[in-house]
């Protein structure tokens, strides 16, 4: 009951967040051709939103037996993400470096931990929804699917990870220094976080690698949607601080969850310039099959 309440607060509160967003960065003139033309832009996307819904439900599947199968294939990490997070503030303290998530707890306050909670869960959720809505609102039909394309590929890479790399964040191994504030300051997160997430998922960040990725996708449409763009990169700066200063995430986890998030737009951006096909596919299958056959010959 209380997963139900939290969720339904969450989505009310996005679902008002996109309605002004839309109304002041998409325009009046775009919600009226959009409505007039859905039909046309939903036929264009929808392979690609297909391929999303095949590769959100496969996430599920994989979250929900990854974490046994990790335990039994996966490399244990979490010491190497913790020395290498020991060295990432050498540069600025050589004498006595802090762990990078310690030193930005040490700067907690009640005001800071109240935003980066709600950025964390809100404003992560309102960053990758808008993109989808603004991008449908445009008459070409690439933005969104190099989106599309984006988000599945951050999640299968990060997905593999998780099941490859077994990693505990700073607030399970530097219990004594490291506090998971999202979680002591506002408890009913937790019931959001526990149902789509397991302790072990932590590298690389995929909060950090998709909201970057949405900041990403904002500047190559800066043409269209100029006021976007200090919105989504101010919000993806956020949502990486936050993963940190909440006790979530290892700066490394968020270091790699950006290198995925560049990944992953060149690889949209690669589907949106070759966008695939049926007969593409059927060619590179056959051409499979025969190399398959001639090598067991």
């Amino acid at each position: 009951m209380r997963l139900v309440f939290v969720v339904g607060q969450l989505v009310g509160s996005v679902v008002l967040l996109l309605a002004f967003t839309t109304v002041i960065v998409v325009g009046r003139d775009r919600i009226v051709e959009t409505r007039r033309e859905y039909r046309q832009r939903f036929a264009a996307a929808a392979p690609y939103v297909g391929l999303l819904g095949v590769v959100l439900v496969a996430n599920k599947i994989a979250r929900d037996i990854g974490p046994d199968l990790s335990w039994l294939v996966g490399i244990r990490i979490t010491g190497w993400l913790e020395r290498i997070d020991g060295l990432l503030l050498w540069p600025f303290f050589p004498d006595d470096t802090p762990q990078a998530v310690v030193w930005l707890q040490s700067m907690a306050t009640p005001e800071l931990t109240a935003y980066f909670s709600f950025v964390y869960v809100y404003g992560y959720v309102y960053l990758l929804v808008f993109p989808l809505v603004a991008y449908f609102a445009l008459s070409r039909p690439e933005p969104l699917r190099r989106t599309i394309v984006a988000y599945g590929t951050n999640y299968l890479v990060g997905v593999l990870c998780y099941v490859v790399f077994v990693a505990y964040g700073p607030r399970n191994l530097l219990a004594e220094q490291a506090e998971g504030l999202l979680f002591s300051q506002y408890t009913q997160y937790q019931f959001v976080t526990d149902a789509v997430n397991h302790e072990t998922n932590v590298f690389p960040s995929l909060h950090t690698s998709m909201a970057v990725t949405a900041a990403l996708l904002a500047w190559t449409t800066r043409e269209e949607y100029p006021l976007w763009v200090p919105v989504a990169v101010a919000l993806a700066v956020s949502v990486v601080v936050s993963t940190m200063y909440l006790g979530i995430h290892w700066a490394t986890d968020a270091i790699f969850g950006a290198l995925l998030a560049w990944f992953s737009v060149r690889v949209g951006t690669r589907f949106e310039e070759t966008p695939p096909t049926l007969d593409g596919a059927r060619r590179r299958f056959s051409t499979l099959l025969s190399v398959i056959s001639g090598r067991t010959r």
